[in-house]
């Protein structure tokens, strides 16, 4: 037979436990006679023991294979009660090291418990103001829940878009080094280039000069030749013709 742990220590107040069977039968529930016989304030004392078990339903749990039921108190709260139980949250905030700020799941545990026994002192004195404390309880809970689902699709929003900015960033560095690749590859070409200019540049001077030697050669052959055929062009003017 499976085994539930009794409840822990909470800050609301409950009635002693109440055994109900040796079985897992849950019918047994506190014997309330409600015919319209009974007196006014017995039947108000019913209603709000029903009020308040609708608030903040009973506890039950098996140990040894019996079934213990825990109603809550429905005994009025007096001045002292609320002094201890502040005293209370604050001895349990200190001995379970709930966190002062931020989140922290304990000191919610321990305030939802600490708002749960104001609203059953609450709803004792008056059924109608715990009814309208628990729809402020409730409303405060689906808040924390709507602001819980929306932290924890902003985190995953946020680890989304961390991944593909991971990814992303893969993407540019394997980018970058293949465009450092090529900046390499052109800068080697340039070099290369850049050589060969210069050795064009070289042979092309090289070329020139010794056109220049060639044609300053030819030139100075041609001089000597044309000095050559005029002196001879002079020295037959100058001879005497024959009679």
């Amino acid at each position: 037979m499976a085994q539930m742990i009794p409840p822990h220590d909470s800050l609301v107040k409950y009635d002693n436990p109440i055994l109900v069977s040796t079985t897992k039968e849950k019918g047994g529930k506190k014997k309330k006679t409600t015919p319209s016989s009974l007196p006014p304030v017995e039947r108000a004392n019913t209603q709000t023991e029903d009020i308040l078990n609708s608030i903040l339903p009973p506890r039950e749990w098996t140990e040894d294979g019996t079934l213990w039921v825990q109603y809550v108190s429905s005994t009025p709260a007096t001045r002292l009660d609320v002094i201890n139980l502040q005293e209370q949250l604050d001895r349990k905030l200190q001995q379970r090291q709930a966190r002062e700020t931020g989140i922290c799941p304990i000191r919610e545990e321990l305030y939802a418990q600490c708002f749960d026994e104001v609203i059953r002192q609450v709803t004792i004195n008056c059924a109608e103001r715990g009814l309208l404390l628990l729809r402020v309880r409730d409303e405060i809970r689906m808040t924390i829940a709507a602001y819980q689902t929306l932290y924890e699709s902003s985190i995953a929003f946020g680890m989304r878009k961390a991944l593909m900015a991971e990814h992303r960033k893969a993407e540019m560095q394997n980018k970058v080094k293949l465009l450092e690749g090529e900046k390499e590859d052109l800068e080697r070409q340039v070099s290369e280039l850049t050589e060969r200019c210069k050795l064009i540049k070289e042979r092309e001077e090289e070329r020139r000069k010794a056109d220049a030697a060639k044609h300053e050669e030819e030139v100075t052959k041609y001089k000597k030749i044309n000095e050559q055929l005029k002196t001879n062009l002079e020295a037959m003017l100058s001879a005497p013709q024959r009679s």
